[in-house]
């Protein structure tokens, strides 16, 4: 089981940029594939991005050309970098990695005032 911890939320104006950190407890170089999700209260948790097979990157259309997910083996991060922030962006965003299962970290708070 990979621990993950995320960071870099918080509360940020409309048309701000936050920057997400996710920390695992040992190296991701042979993950599957790893990324963010969201859930929104009320609502279902939602894939916002993801990384597969270490190279291929796939976005949520709602976020396509405003976040930027990357990765840092020599570090076993995962970032995802948000700008022009949406109130409807306000979630807890979580970070996840595949590797023998699927492994979340515990969240971390996005909210975006108007």
């Amino acid at each position: 089981q990979v621990q993950l911890v995320e960071s870099g939320g918080g509360l940020v104006q409309a048309g701000g940029s936050l920057r997400l950190s996710c920390k695992a407890s040992e190296s991701i170089l042979s993950a599957n594939a790893m990324g963010w999700y969201r859930q929104a209260p009320g609502k279902q948790r939602e894939r916002v991005a993801r990384i597969i097979n270490g190279a291929s990157t796939n976005y949520a259309d709602s976020v396509k050309g405003r976040f930027t997910i990357s990765r840092d083996n020599a570090k076993n991060t995962v970032e995802l970098q948000m700008n022009s922030l949406k109130p409807e962006d306000t979630a807890i965003y979580y970070c996840w990695v595949l590797t023998m299962g699927a492994n979340w970290g515990q969240g971390t708070q996005v909210t975006v005032s108007s």
